[in-house]
C-alpha cells in the first residue's frame, strides 16, 4: 500500500476534434508533472472530428497520458470503432445501455502510486437516446466495485441539469465523485457534497471554444434557421482545455479538493 492516501486525479472535459486533441496533447502532459496527478481520465467520445472515437486516437491518448477514456451517446457514430471496442481495455461506454452492447461500462485501474480507482460511465435519459435508467443500474455496480476500492469516479454524460444533480445527490458519500459531462459547457458549481462526494454539473469542452459546442457557428445557425439536416464543421477558433483536478482520501474514498481547469491559449 503506498505510503500516501492522497491520490490526485484528473479529468479531461469532452474533448473535440483537430483542437482538442492539440490541447489534449499540449497540456495533460504538463499538468501530470506539475500537479503531481496520479490517474488521468478523459472524455474522448468526440475526438474523431467532432464525432466518435477511432483506434489510433485512442493510442494517442493513451500516449498524452489518459489512463481512462469516457464516452457517452456518440461513442457509436465510428462503426469500424463499435466493432473494435471490445479490445480497448481502458475505453469505457455508458453502463446503462443494455448488456448486449459492444464495450464495457466501467473498469477499476491503478494508478501511477499503486492506488485502485474504479470508474463508472453513466448516460442520462433525459433528452438523450434511450437507456436503462442511470440511478437504478448504478447503484449496484458501485457496491461491487466498493468491494474491491473505495475510490470511484463517476462520469454522467447527461443533458438536464437536474437529472445530474439529482443522481449526485442520491449516490453521494458512495463514491468519490460524479463530474457530468456532454453540454460542452463548463458550469460553475463545483463542491463536495454533505457525504463527501465531489460534484460539478458539467466539465465543459477541450477544444475550439469559438464555435457552438465545437461547430462552426454558421452550420449551428443554418439548422436552426431551417431545421434541414446539415453536416457539421468542427470550429478551429477559441483553443481551450477544461477539466477537473480532485484530490482523494483513499482510505475513505472521500473528495477533500475540487478544482476546476480552465487553460486558453
Amino acid at each position: 500500500m503506498p505510503d500516501n492516501p492522497i491520490i490526485h486525479i484528473l479529468f479531461v472535459a469532452d474533448i473535440f476534434g483537430q483542437v482538442g486533441k492539440r490541447m489534449a496533447s499540449k497540456h495533460i502532459p504538463s499538468i501530470i508533472e506539475e500537479r503531481d496527478v496520479d490517474l488521468v481520465i478523459a472524455n474522448g467520445e468526440n475526438i474523431a472530428g467532432g464525432f466518435g472515437l477511432t483506434a489510433n486516437l485512442v493510442q494517442k491518448l493513451h500516449n498524452y497520458g489518459v489512463d481512462v477514456i469516457t464516452s457517452g451517446n456518440h461513442v457509436w457514430d465510428r462503426k469500424e470503432f463499435v466493432a473494435q471496442i471490445h479490445h480497448q481495455k481502458n475505453v469505457l461506454r455508458p453502463f446503462n445501455y443494455p448488456p448486449t452492447a459492444p464495450g464495457k461500462g466501467s473498469t477499476i485501474v491503478e494508478s501511477r502510486r499503486g492506488h485502485l480507482v474504479g470508474v463508472l460511465n453513466l448516460q442520462g435519459r433525459t433528452s438523450m437516446p434511450q437507456t436503462d435508467c442511470p440511478f437504478r443500474m448504478g447503484q449496484p455496480e458501485i457496491e461491487r466495485i466498493r468491494k474491491q476500492t473505495p475510490v470511484i469516479f463517476v462520469d454522467f454524460h447527461a443533458e438536464a441539469t437536474a437529472e445530474k444533480m439529482a443522481l449526485g445527490w442520491h449516490i453521494d458519500g458512495t463514491v468519490s465523485a460524479l463530474i457530468g459531462t456532454h453540454t460542452h459547457v463548463q458550469t460553475a458549481d463545483e463542491r463536495i457534497l454533505p457525504g463527501g462526494t465531489a460534484y460539478l454539473t458539467d466539465a465543459g469542452m477541450t477544444g475550439p471554444h469559438d464555435s457552438v459546442i465545437g461547430v462552426k457557428p454558421a452550420d449551428a445557425i443554418r439548422r436552426f434557421l431551417t431545421q434541414v439536416p446539415t453536416r457539421f464543421t468542427p470550429s478551429e477558433q477559441g483553443a481551450r482545455f477544461c477539466g477537473v483536478l480532485l484530490d482523494i482520501d483513499t482510505i475513505t474514498g472521500k473528495a477533500i479538493h475540487i478544482e476546476r481547469l480552465q487553460i486558453i491559449d
